[in-house]
C-alpha cells in the first residue's frame, strides 16, 4: 500500500481562494443577474495588458526559436545571465548583490513554498498573523507543524499579531525563533516597514542566528522614496536573509510566469554537528535537481522590463494600479470605514462595521454590491474584522466599485 503525506491532512478545508471561488460560484448559479454584474476585487490578478515592451521582446525570443542558428534548448536552471544581470544592475545596483546570488524561477509564490526544502526539521518559524497563507500551508505540508485549531492557527508556529495598535508591523519575537517570515509592501495589509523597524529585524535574525525569508514582491509599489525595496538595503541583511521577488505584479506576468530569489552567497545554516554550509549551496542544487527554468521568451520579455521602454511602460501600469488604490480607499473613507494601506502598495485594508464579521462583509458586499473582497479572516486570526480590496482592475470597474461601497453603506 502506497502511504500518503498525512500532513495534508492537517490543513483546512479549503485555501482561501477556493473557498471565496465556491461562495462565488454559488452566487452567480443562483443569481444571474447578479452575476452579470459582478465586479471581482478579491484575487491579486493584474488586469492590464502586458507592456508592449515586453510582448515585443518575447516576440523576438520565439522568432529566434525558430531558426537553427539562434534556437536555444534546456537553458541555465538558475536563469539567463542576460536577465540575472539585468536584475542585479537595475534593483540591487551598489547593494552588494551579485548575478549569480539570483535564481530565476516562475514565481515567488512557488519559491516561498519551496524554500523549505532547503531547511530540516525542527526549526522554530514565525509568520505575521494575518499572513499570506502560502507560508503557512507550506510548513504544515512538510511537517512543520501540528494540528490546526478552530481558527485556522497551527501548533509548533510562532504567530506575530500585526494589529492597528502597531501599525500591521509585528513586534519581535519575545522568544529566539530560526526562520522567519517577513512581507513587505505587505500582502495582505498594504503596510510597509520603515528603515528602523527592518534594522530592528534584521538586527534580531544576527542576534539569534535566524533567517529572514523575506517576500518583496510588491516592492514596485512603494511610493514614499524613504521606505527601503530591499531588505539588503539594511546593513548586515546580506548575512540572515533572503528575498523573493516577482515580475507578476509590476510587469504583470502572472499569467506568463517569472520571478527570481536573491540568495547571497554568505547566508549559512547549520548541520547537526554545528557545520556551517552556505544556502546558495543547497538552493543551487535544489534548483537545478526540480527545475528546468523559466522559457527562453519569457525570460526575454523579463529583461525587457528593465529597458527605457519598459521602465516607463511597467511605471505607468503602476500609476494605473495606485491611482485605483487612492481610489478605493478614499471611498472607503468616506463610508465612514477605517482604512490602512493603498499608499504603497495596491491593496486597501479595510475595517469591518463594528460587529460584522470579515465572512459575513465578503457576503454582503457579494450579494448587495457585487463586488467580490478578500475576507481578512482568511489570512489569519488577527485578519478577523477587516477586508481586503484589490486595486488590480480596470479603472471604469473601480470608479464603479466606489459608487458601490457608497451605496452599500450609505
Amino acid at each position: 500500500m502506497a502511504s500518503i503525506n498525512a500532513n495534508f491532512l492537517k490543513l483546512k478545508a479549503g485555501y482561501l481562494f477556493p473557498e471565496i471561488g465556491r461562495r462565488v460560484k454559488a452566487f452567480t448559479d443562483s443569481n444571474p443577474e447578479g452575476a452579470a454584474k459582478l465586479i471581482r476585487c478579491g484575487i491579486g490578478d493584474v488586469t492590464e495588458p502586458l507592456p508592449e515592451a515586453v510582448r515585443k521582446a518575447m516576440h523576438e525570443g520565439v522568432d529566434e526559436q525558430g531558426d537553427a542558428a539562434t534556437f536555444k534548448g534546456y537553458g541555465p536552471e538558475q536563469g539567463y545571465e542576460f536577465l540575472r544581470q539585468a536584475i542585479v544592475d537595475n534593483q540591487f545596483a551598489d547593494l552588494g548583490i551579485s548575478a549569480d546570488e539570483v535564481f530565476i524561477s516562475d514565481g515567488s509564490k512557488c519559491d516561498t513554498g519551496n524554500i523549505l526544502d532547503i531547511f530540516g526539521a525542527g526549526n522554530t518559524i514565525a509568520v505575521t498573523d494575518p499572513v499570506y497563507p502560502v507560508y503557512v500551508d507550506t510548513n504544515v505540508m512538510a511537517g512543520n507543524t501540528g494540528e490546526g485549531d478552530a481558527n485556522g492557527a497551527y501548533e509548533g508556529l510562532v504567530y506575530l499579531p500585526c494589529t492597528a495598535e502597531n501599525g500591521f508591523v509585528a513586534d519581535l519575537p519575545k522568544e529566539k525563533v530560526d526562520l522567519i517570515y517577513l512581507c513587505f509592501p505587505n500582502n495582505p495589509t498594504g503596510t510597509v516597514a520603515t528603515r528602523e523597524q527592518l534594522k530592528a529585524w534584521v538586527d534580531y535574525a544576527k542576534a539569534n542566528d535566524s533567517i529572514i525569508l523575506f517576500d518583496a514582491a510588491y516592492e514596485a509599489f512603494i511610493q514614499d522614496p524613504e521606505i527601503p525595496r530591499s531588505i539588503f538595503e539594511i546593513e548586515g541583511a546580506k548575512d540572515c536573509c533572503l528575498e523573493f521577488r516577482s515580475f507578476s505584479k509590476n510587469g504583470g506576468f502572472t499569467g506568463v510566469r517569472c520571478a527570481y530569489t536573491v540568495i547571497p552567497k554568505s547566508v549559512t545554516g547549520s548541520t547537526p554537528d554545528g557545520t556551517r554550509i552556505p544556502l546558495h549551496q543547497l538552493w543551487s542544487r535544489r534548483h537545478s535537481t526540480k527545475f528546468n527554468g523559466a522559457s527562453y521568451p519569457v525570460q526575454k520579455g523579463a529583461a525587457a522590463v528593465f529597458s527605457a521602454e519598459g521602465k516607463a511602460q511597467v511605471s505607468a501600469l503602476i500609476e494605473g494600479y495606485m491611482t485605483n488604490a487612492k481610489l478605493l480607499r478614499e471611498a472607503c473613507q468616506t463610508a465612514g470605514l477605517t482604512v490602512f494601506g493603498g499608499e504603497n502598495a495596491p491593496y486597501v485594508w479595510v475595517a469591518c462595521p463594528e460587529g460584522v464579521s470579515s465572512w459575513d462583509m465578503f457576503d454582503k458586499m457579494l450579494n448587495e454590491a457585487n463586488v467580490v473582497i478578500t475576507p481578512g479572516a482568511g489570512f489569519g486570526s488577527a485578519g478577523e474584522g477587516y477586508f481586503r480590496i484589490s486595486a488590480f482592475n480596470s479603472r471604469k470597474n473601480v470608479e464603479e466599485v466606489c459608487k458601490r461601497i457608497a451605496a452599500a453603506f450609505a
